[in-house]
């Protein structure tokens, strides 16, 4: 039990030493990956970094999203 936990910490403080842009949703993601990973399996690492890239995914699509409503609206930056 201490083993998957310890991994899934370690995972995390690696990630945390990434830039703020890059981490966006990717903490979040991680944690979902590598709790949904040790329940299906025993892969907490391989779950947390599957999470880790889906969630960066997400904000980035998120954040394209808000960015074309912005220049929708009129409020867009030249």
């Amino acid at each position: 039990m201490k083993s998957p936990l310890l991994a899934v910490t370690a995972a995390l403080l690696m990630l945390g030493a990434t830039s703020a842009a890059n981490a966006k949703g990717c903490i979040k993601g991680a944690v979902v990956g590598g709790v949904a990973g040790h329940y299906a399996g025993h892969h907490g690492v391989l779950g947390a970094a599957a999470g880790c890239l889906y969630g960066r995914h997400h904000a980035k699509e998120q954040e394209k999203q808000q960015q074309q409503q912005s220049q929708v609206n009129g409020q867009g930056k030249l």
